[in-house]
């Protein structure tokens, strides 16, 4: 009797029904090459869990799980490393990139993630706005532009601080800026947007204005400004906090972009030793609570480095820019249910730890 084994059981923790519905949506099992959308699904998810190099490590690692791979809902044989290579090419990326969300929902239903805890209670929604290059050869992604001489993609991304899940992913070649691609996100009402220099658009940030988004953004040095006033320091705490005024923008082009007046707050970083300038429509909140929250957009850097560390993103099993999604949307689902099992457990696992523990026993 076959065991079933630690990596079964993790897969098993995706809905099979929901996933069956896009692949019928998408049509995605006609010209499989004998590799229906589930067993593709569950390779690449082997690749990031195991963090395999190669399309023949997933193959042959597949094969060590022996007689249990009808756990896995692999009922065919183990897929062969060339057919692996034609559906990454071919198969559409999109039908992953629909299942991860698809997940979120479901995660995000069954679990209640601890929000990040403010000196004040918060019930605005809140979300951390950035993006990471992942670097890649030219030679071999002539698609992925980004320099001349080199290759890159990035992922902008919008993380929400209940849970510190990212509930939206942007995958562009390098060129594009962080601000361009900012423009295709929606945010709900009310909610509360972070963002460092990059975003300092102010086309971009009158948009969010009107559409009753607060953002808190770091500004950029060179802006010129006219000071309205300034609202009175706390005298005995938060002594971090140097100014805190009312301005408007100086310069015809980024009045014109946004006319409206903008608050001005200069916090001293004493763990770094640099003083940070901060910006946002916001009027009503104290300025500790604005630079407590700009502060807690560091976790959004800690996505990206357990993404580049523990899971596959950094080199890819494909070149094409169908295979390259393909691999993105697959660590991202692997990292919600990574996410998934850390909050589930009942040892307080750190994220790596988790991680190697799990990678170290999969088919036992």
């Amino acid at each position: 009797m076959s065991n079933i084994t630690l990596f079964s059981q993790i897969i098993n923790k995706l809905n099979r029904q929901t996933f069956n519905k896009l692949v019928a949506k998408y049509c995605s099992d006609k010209h499989s090459k004998g590799i229906n959308s589930w067993t593709h699904l569950v390779s690449m998810l082997y690749l990031h869990f195991a963090k395999s190099n190669s399309l023949s490590e997933i193959c042959n690692g597949l094969r060590l799980s022996g007689g249990n791979l009808n756990h896995l809902g692999i009922m065919q044989k183990v897929p062969r490393k060339s057919s692996l290579s034609y559906i990454n090419k071919h198969r559409d990326w999109n039908i992953f990139r629909e299942f991860y969300y698809e997940l979120l929902s479901e995660i995000q239903h069954k679990v209640n993630f601890e929000r990040i805890r403010f000196k004040v209670r918060l019930k605005n929604k809140i979300y951390a706005l950035d993006s990471t290059v992942i670097s890649l050869c030219l030679n071999l992604y002539d698609w992925a532009k980004y320099r001349t001489k080199k290759g890159a993609i990035k992922l902008h991304t919008l993380l929400d601080y209940d849970g510190c899940l990212p509930v939206y992913v942007n995958v562009t070649d390098g060129k594009v800026s962080d601000n361009k691609a900012a423009y295709n996100i929606i945010l709900p009402k009310d909610s509360v947007v972070v963002a460092d220099r990059g975003y300092v658009d102010f086309k971009l940030l009158r948009s969010w204005n009107n559409q009753s988004v607060n953002f808190v953004v770091r500004l950029k040095e060179y802006i010129k400004y006219i000071s309205y006033g300034e609202k009175p320091l706390p005298e005995k705490k938060n002594q971090n906090i140097l100014k805190d005024e009312i301005i408007l923008l100086e310069e015809k082009q980024t009045r014109r972009n946004y006319p409206e007046k903008i608050r001005r707050i200069a916090v001293y970083d004493n763990k770094n030793g640099v003083t940070l300038v901060l910006i946002t429509n916001n009027f009503s909140w104290t300025a500790s609570t604005i630079s407590d929250i700009y502060k807690r957009r560091w976790d959004i850097e800690i996505l990206f480095k357990e993404l580049k560390n523990h899971l596959k993103i950094k080199s890819f099993v494909g070149t094409n820019e169908n295979a390259v999604m393909i691999q993105i949307w697959t660590a991202l689902i692997s990292y919600l249910l990574l996410k998934y099992l850390k909050i589930k457990s009942k040892y307080g696992w750190s994220f790596s730890n988790l991680i190697s523990a799990l990678r170290g026993c999969l088919f036992l």
